[in-house]
């Protein structure tokens, strides 16, 4: 079954991260309940893979001024049929910053996921309301990188970590920031 590599993944989360469990197994029920949970065509919602972009130093994070949601957001987007939701972190990440040379972290924390959310999207023209069900990790720029705004966004952002606050107030954005700092050891988190 193509979904098992990310109930599995999921799993390996909610043990990593006792504290995302709940959201983990929200997660892994849609999944389940839903063989076309990878496709934008599946209308209660979709999984979809984002990436906390981090600058080589470790003192900045990239953020996009999402074009149609008129906010700061991490980079990411739709799986459209791609099962694997760390390749979708990396394709749209690379996709929206214009920065090929993305990687993750060695390790578990480049393997595993950074964190899981579910949130709401707003209808639009021709598409409901649904929700994402989005697989987030962590992925460190090369030094020197310098991003390229697309089609997506209004601006693409590298922003002092200590001044993340003053941008995002979204308790998974900030979850993740957090999380980042530990594995990186940077700085204390906001």
């Amino acid at each position: 079954m193509h979904r098992e590599p990310l109930l599995r993944l999921l799993a390996a989360h909610a043990a990593r991260h006792p504290e995302d469990r709940a959201r983990a197994e929200r997660i892994a029920r849609f999944v389940r309940a839903h063989p076309d949970c990878f496709e934008r065509a599946c209308l209660p919602g979709h999984v979809t893979g984002s990436a906390w972009v981090v600058s080589a130093d470790g003192r900045r994070v990239l953020l996009m001024h999402h074009r149609k949601l008129g906010r700061w957001l991490q980079l990411g987007g739709h799986a459209d049929g791609e099962a694997d939701v760390r390749t979708v972190a990396l394709r749209e990440a690379r996709e929206e910053s214009g920065i090929e040379a993305l990687a993750a972290p060695p390790g578990d924390a480049g393997a595993l996921p950074l964190d899981v959310d579910v949130h709401p999207i707003p209808a639009r023209p021709g598409e409901p309301t649904h929700l994402h069900h989005d697989v987030r990790f962590l992925l460190v720029a090369p030094p020197g990188a310098t991003p390229r705004a697309n089609d997506e966004s209004h601006e693409l952002r590298w922003i002092p970590r200590d001044r993340l606050a003053a941008f995002v107030s979204e308790k998974g954005m900030l979850r993740m920031e957090r999380r980042a700092r530990a594995i990186l050891g940077v700085g204390r988190a906001p």
